[in-house]
This record gives C-alpha cells, sequence and structure tokens, in this order.
C-alpha cells in the first residue's frame, strides 16, 4: 500500500513535468552545455598571445630570435611596428598583449655578449601577463644558451654570461594581481546576472499572478509598460556598478584611471543589451521557473566564453568566434581598460559600438515581442 501511494505520487509528477516540454528540453540540455564549456573553455593554457615587435635592428640575428619567440609556440608575431607609440596604442586597444623591442645595435652587442632586448607585457590579464612573462624569460634564457653554445665552439671556450637578456616591463599592473583582473570584470557579471534575472522572472511573476492583464486593461500604453518594468532594474544595475566600484577602489586597492562618466555610460550602454535578454526570456517563458532557465541558458556560455574567468586566447577557434555574439565579451574589454588603463573613448571605440548595436536590436526586439503578447 506505502509502495504504491508512492509510485502513484511518482507518477504524478513526471506528468506534470512532462506537461512543460520546454523545460524538460532546458534541463537535459544545460548539463550538455556544461560539459562543453568547461571541457573546452575551462582552461587556464594560455597559447597564441598576440605579440608586436619593434625591430631596429631588422638583422639576420634579430631575425632569429623572432624565430625562438614563434617556436616557442605561445607567441603569434601579429603586428611590426616602427615606433613605440603604435606599440603602445595596440597594447590599449588589446590587440596585442605583448611587445617586443630590439635596439638598433642588437646583432653588434650579440657578438659582445651583451644584447638587450625589452618585452613589454600588458598586466590588465593577470593570467596572460603572467604566462608571457615566465614565457618570455625561459625563450631568452634557451636561445640564450644556444647562442653561448655556438660560440662555444666557434671560439674553443665558453662565454662567461648569457649573450641575451630580456628585460621585462608589466603595464597597469606591474605585481599581477588577480583582484585587478576580477573586480572589474564582476562588475560586468552583475550587470549580466543579476539584470536579466530579476527582468525575466519579475514580469513572467505578474503573468503567474494575473496582474499583468490588470495593467493591460488599464490606459497605460504598452511602452510605457515596459519602461517602467525596466528603469527600476537599470536603476539597481547602477546601484551594484557604484558599489564594486567603491568597494574595489577603497577595499581591493583597484585603480580607477579612467572617466568614471565614461565608465556610467558604457555601463548604461550595455544594461540595454542584459535587459532586453531578460525582456525577450520573459516573452517565452510561462513561469518563473522557466524563465531561470531560459537566462541561464545565455548567462551560462557567456561567463565562460567572455574572458571573465579563461583567457580567450587558450579556447579552440570556434569557440572564440562564437564569443564575438556575446556582448559581455565586449563589455569586459571596456570596463577593464577604462579602471586599468586609463583609455579614452578612442581605444575602445570598436567594443562600444558592439555594445550599441547589440543593445539596441536586442531591446528592439524585446520590446516589439513583448507588446504583442501583450496585445
Amino acid at each position: 500500500m506505502f509502495n504504491s501511494r508512492i509510485s502513484s505520487i511518482i507518477r504524478k509528477e513526471f506528468v506534470q513535468l512532462f506537461r512543460d516540454p520546454r523545460t524538460v528540453a532546458l534541463a537535459i540540455v544545460i548539463p550538455i552545455v556544461q560539459l562543453f564549456l568547461l571541457g573546452y573553455a575551462a582552461t587556464s593554457d594560455v597559447r597564441n598571445i598576440s605579440l608586436a615587435v619593434w625591430d631596429q635592428s631588422k638583422s639576420p640575428e634579430s631575425r632569429q630570435l623572432l624565430d625562438a619567440f614563434r617556436a616557442a609556440d605561445y607567441f603569434t608575431v601579429d603586428y611590426m611596428v616602427n615606433s613605440s607609440d603604435e606599440y603602445q596604442k595596440l597594447i590599449e586597444s588589446g590587440d596585442a598583449r605583448v611587445a617586443l623591442v630590439i635596439p638598433p645595435d642588437y646583432d653588434v652587442r650579440l657578438l659582445d655578449g651583451n644584447a638587450k632586448v625589452l618585452m613589454v607585457l600588458d598586466g590588465s590579464d593577470a593570467s596572460i601577463g603572467s604566462t608571457a612573462l615566465s614565457t618570455a624569460r625561459l625563450v631568452g634564457q634557451s636561445y640564450g644558451t644556444k647562442i653561448l653554445t655556438q660560440q662555444a665552439a666557434l671560439s674553443g671556450r665558453g662565454a662567461p654570461t648569457p649573450p641575451v637578456e630580456v628585460r621585462t616591463q608589466v603595464w597597469y599592473n606591474p605585481d599581477l594581481n588577480s583582484a585587478y583582473f576580477m573586480i572589474p570584470a564582476v562588475i560586468g557579471m552583475i550587470l549580466s546576472f543579476i539584470t536579466t534575472i530579476l527582468t525575466a522572472t519579475a514580469i513572467v511573476r505578474e503573468r503567474e499572478r494575473g496582474t499583468i492583464e490588470q495593467l493591460i486593461v488599464t490606459p497605460i500604453r504598452s511602452w510605457e509598460l515596459v519602461l517602467g518594468k525596466l528603469l527600476p532594474y537599470a536603476i539597481l544595475g547602477f546601484v551594484e556598478t557604484f558599489e564594486i566600484l567603491f568597494l574595489g577602489h577603497f577595499w581591493f586597492g583597484v585603480p580607477i584611471r579612467g572617466s568614471l562618466w565614461l565608465i556610467v555610460i558604457t555601463s548604461g550602454v550595455f544594461l540595454m543589451s542584459s535587459l532586453g535578454i531578460g525582456l525577450f526570456a520573459s516573452t517565452i517563458a510561462n513561469t518563473q521557473q522557466e524563465a531561470m532557465l531560459t537566462v541561464m541558458m545565455y548567462n551560462l556560455p557567456s561567463i565562460f566564453l567572455s574572458g571573465f574567468f579563461f583567457p580567450l586566447e587558450a579556447m579552440p577557434k570556434v569557440l572564440q568566434w562564437i564569443s564575438y555574439a556575446i556582448p559581455l565579451r565586449y563589455y569586459l574589454v571596456v570596463i577593464r581598460s577604462l579602471m586599468l588603463k586609463g583609455v579614452g573613448l578612442e581605444a575602445i571605440q570598436r567594443e562600444v559600438i558592439a555594445l550599441t548595436i547589440f543593445g539596441v536590436v536586442i531591446m528592439t526586439a524585446a520590446a516589439l515581442r513583448f507588446r504583442k503578447r501583450l496585445d
């Protein structure tokens, strides 16, 4: 008797569960998404670090040094520059992570056993910066040992010191403090997660309680209803942004080198995407549980494929291409550049344009679908 009652309850719950096939599908798909994201994206084995080279020597010896960096399989020589201003702009915009400066007399000093090259590293991403720093030193030591061996074979005696010294400079975060990297990203995560979840569930909650129908019959226009629903969560997002900025700066010592107004404006542009996604999810879901799972299907890939935890350079090319469709990727570049590098709008204009396009398209599509759902 007891077992039959339990079996009846189990049967009832399964019937209730399968009455909502979208929730069941999401519950099955989410673990698969987690598996692939953790399997491919969750890696700190950084490869293909973008390298800008200012080769003032342009000699066979300097080309051999570049070949040594290419052979290390950690760097890709993407830019050849002709001045310090050029590689500075590349590092500020994030196009290059590292700059290698080879002096004009490199080939002469190499023969004298006193050659020095400069490696300038972007320390705003602590994981990439530390990998680039250790790898650059290892490449310099390995190449120096190779030159020593060649010189010893030619002269019959060994040189007392390595002929190549790689001097390093770490910009923006000299101590490679991980808090400098993570705390700006927390702003993006909060704006993305909290606003999408609260927006989606709040509107679905109105529908579950039947109060949305009461609002429809009032003289309130549909755009006024949408705006009134979204503004409180936008204000909440800004409050949380200032909260993290305040605690991050005064408690963890994270610098705010860029314009505070530019941080606020770009955060507002990014909020358009987050609020739009939450609004769109509310038009798809019929229950709060379904709304949560729908939003999770967006938030889960975005946290892994935006560069929040793991560097994009370490991911497979396919996942790197997918990441271009995630607004959080662009916002993390913006907020980290503004807080740590102190850049102006020119250095982040591509990311701001992308965020604006995402925000306008997503918000417009969500508002139109929400209005149609009301009608």
